[in-house]
């Protein structure tokens, strides 16, 4: 059965997963941190993306 075209949206939009290299390489880039700082930012915030960018836009 094929799924259902109406359900689309955000349901990852609002998270950064961490065991996604190129999450995390996006994350790094997007903020100009390395990669070490942009997981151990994730590991600290959990996968909340607004956590996260917040703590990112600290170490800048």
């Amino acid at each position: 059965m094929a799924d259902d075209k109406s359900k689309r949206g955000s349901a990852d939009r609002d998270r950064v997963s961490s065991s996604e290299g190129y999450e995390v390489a996006y994350f790094a880039k997007k903020h100009g941190i390395s990669t070490e700082d942009a997981k151990r930012i994730i590991k600290t915030h959990g996968p909340d993306r607004d956590a996260c960018d917040k703590a990112a836009n600290r170490m800048k």
